[in-house]
């Protein structure tokens, strides 16, 4: 049974850098494509990026240029790099791969001065 453990969020002033790790129990070729989502308070879960094995990444219009996600087969672990973070950016972080229907337990990101 796969498992999705998310970590590295926390509070960040604008304009500063956050590293999401995503860190799977099976192998990521197993998973294939691993997506990035995001709930800020009381509004809905939307996608924020995607990678899979074969393929470029995909990416919201509202991250594009600022977020970037990768992934280390070693360490069965997706990462979403985030850069130039904006208050609009707070929000719990999930991690989900639609071949086991699995959802991760989110991490939060808080962007404030």
């Amino acid at each position: 049974q796969v498992r999705l453990v998310e970590s590295g969020g926390g509070l960040v002033q604008p304009g500063g850098s956050l590293r999401l790790s995503c860190e799977a129990s099976v192998s990521l070729f197993s998973i294939d494509t691993i997506r990035w989502y995001r709930q800020p308070p009381g509004k809905e879960r939307d996608f924020v990026a995607s990678i899979r094995n074969v393929g470029s990444p995909n990416y919201a219009d509202s991250v594009k240029g600022r977020f970037t996600i990768s992934r280390d087969h070693a360490k069965n672990t997706v990462y979403l790099q985030m850069n130039s973070l904006k208050p609009e950016d707070t929000a719990v972080y999930y991690c989900y791969t639609a071949r086991y229907d699995y959802w991760g337990q989110g991490t939060q990101v808080t962007v404030s001065s």
